[in-house]
């Protein structure tokens, strides 16, 4: 459970600093588009960052619970958010990489449906 807090905070952090480097490095770099992305990306991090730090100190969950949802939850914010900031600050063609945004997505959809089921099967 430490490795996952750990990682947890280390993605918060990671998600303010990207944050503020679409806000001020690319805001002149960037199209409105490209932006908004970019931002869409931070979004869904730290959406997944706060539902982590709820996971992985919430006692109703099992360790390997925790262990499951945190790694879908990593996966889905390096493919989902990974590849949108490739996308828009590392000018790598979508088309490239088209198939990993979904992925991550998938991920992330994972983890709802198994926090989902923990709470369904618990009394």
């Amino acid at each position: 459970m430490k490795y996952n807090l750990t990682i947890t905070a280390f993605l918060g952090m990671l998600a303010i600093v990207l944050g503020a480097f679409g806000a001020h490095a690319l805001k002149d770099t960037l199209d409105p588009d490209g932006l908004k992305s970019f931002e869409t990306g931070v979004r869904y991090m730290m959406y997944h960052v706060i539902v982590l730090l709820f996971v992985n100190t919430y006692s109703g969950f099992s360790l390997k619970t925790k262990n499951t949802i945190s790694y879908s939850f990593l996966l889905g914010i390096l493919f989902f958010s990974g590849s949108i900031f490739a996308i828009t600050a590392g000018h790598v063609s979508a088309k490239n990489i088209w198939f990993i945004t979904p992925l991550g997505g998938i991920f992330f959809i994972f983890g709802w449906l198994r926090i989902l089921y923990s709470f369904i099967k618990s009394n």
